[in-house]
């Protein structure tokens, strides 16, 4: 493709070797440049085969070196992997993915789950998560955690993302206009679809077509991508809530964002990772964790809610520390629109 390169390196001594100048490759491609006074950055994978151990024809180390690079593409993006060997196979696996996934797309082969959130005072419903699956061919039901990542580097996660909002968007209308209570729906948006799309105009789009009010969407996103271009993700956020979208922080606790970044953007919400979640009460330092989270969240006016909620405890623990909202399979797990139609109507009971 014309994004592929590939570097011939024929005094190189040993693997170290290689893995200097793929270093030195990483750091000078990954370097921030300017296109019309706008940041930009790249995150290269590289795939390195070495001579003779890897193959002797220049047809199968390149072959090798591009499952490598797969890999590498696999594990975010943004690093080097050496071939190692049986990666044949699996490179062989992903295209299978990949072919299966664009069949996806062409088909309609998706589905979106719902997944409740409810105020942890009362048990009463606020909201939804909206979760995508892929209705795959051999194995079935499918969560996102098992192809996300393929139509990230395939170049898929486009079609994948806008067919998401704007099911959930038309699902939620839909159920407001039946009578369902009026509450949000929250969709997520990986990193890469917040950089590379106009993600304001696109949902601006979507609203206008499905009809839903603003404050009935939310976008999740997590904090890697508060990390990269500063000015796009202000301007795309301030954009959001101009429009009357809530964002909110999925899995916080788990990235490596500074806290500035909460008070430099509008956000809304956080979500309480769920690892930090499922061994409380019993432990003493995810319980200082949450609390933690919780206090600080409240200090700048955010809401929390937390993920992973399983247990009476910890709904208790939760509503002693003052946690706005939850979500968890104690509450109840992803269900698809005709079951969360039906919960809906029995939790109002």
């Amino acid at each position: 493709g014309g994004d592929q390169f590939v570097v011939v390196l024929p005094d190189i001594h040993n693997r170290a070797d290689a893995a200097t100048v793929a270093d030195k490759l990483l750091q000078d491609v990954r370097a921030v440049f300017h296109v019309q006074g706008m940041p930009l950055s790249l995150s290269p994978s590289i795939g390195i085969s070495i001579f003779p151990e890897d193959g002797y024809g220049p047809e199968e180390l390149l072959r090798r070196a591009d499952a490598a690079m797969h890999l590498a593409k696999e594990t975010g993006r943004g690093n080097r992997q050496f071939y190692l060997p049986g990666m044949d196979g699996r490179a062989s696996d992903i295209l299978q993915q990949e072919h299966l996934l664009r069949d996806a797309i062409t088909q309609g082969a998706f589905v979106l789950h719902y997944q409740p959130q409810v105020n942890v005072s009362d048990g009463k419903l606020v909201g939804f998560e909206a979760l995508v699956r892929w209705r795959h061919p051999q194995r079935g039901l499918v969560g996102p955690n098992e192809f996300i990542g393929i139509a990230e580097s395939r170049g898929l996660i486009t079609p994948i993302g806008r067919w998401v909002m704007f099911e959930a968007c038309q699902q939620m209308k839909a159920w407001h206009d039946e009578g369902l209570p009026q509450v949000p729906v929250a969709v997520n948006l990986s990193a890469l679809e917040f950089r590379q799309r106009d993600v304001a105009a696109e949902i601006a789009a979507v609203l206008q077509q499905t009809g839903l009010p603003a404050r009935f969407l939310e976008i999740e996103i997590t904090e890697s991508v508060l990390m990269h271009h500063a000015d796009q993700v202000s301007e795309t956020l301030h954009a959001l809530q101009a429009l009357g979208v809530g964002v909110s922080i999925d899995d916080f606790g788990t990235g490596y964002s500074s806290l500035a970044y909460l008070k430099r953007y509008p956000i809304n919400k956080l979500k309480i990772d769920r690892s930090f979640v499922m061994d409380t009460p019993g432990s003493d330092d995810d319980v200082a964790i949450v609390t933690a989270i919780i206090q600080m969240a409240h200090s700048l006016q955010l809401q929390t809610v937390a993920e992973g909620v399983e247990t009476h405890e910890q709904m208790a623990l939760l509503r002693g520390l003052g946690c706005n909202l939850a979500q968890g399979f104690g509450i109840s797990h992803p269900m698809d629109a005709r079951q969360t139609r039906a919960w809906i109507r029995d939790s109002a009971i």
